[in-house]
């Protein structure tokens, strides 16, 4: 079963994340090319995923929460 990659702008705050991060920051760049990036590779992501199991965390998600980790010093993968 294929999990989404479905974002929650509310979830833990009552200010919208987006509204968090300036329009011209560097990270809405990054953002848009990993996003493009990982669109084309959608069809490499498919086989990777089962039926018969319970839906586990979006291999976007992962990918991107790695990416998180280069670009900025984050100490542990909790």
């Amino acid at each position: 079963m294929r999990v989404t990659d479905e974002t929650s702008g509310s979830l833990f705050s009552y200010v919208d994340l987006e509204d968090r991060i300036p329009s011209r920051h560097p990270l809405r760049k990054i953002r848009q090319v990993v996003n493009d990036a990982l669109a084309s590779l959608d069809g490499e992501f498919a086989p990777l995923d089962v039926d018969f199991c319970r839906p586990s965390i979006a291999l976007v998600r992962l990918i991107r929460a790695s990416l998180i980790q280069i670009l900025f010093p984050v100490r542990s993968e909790r």
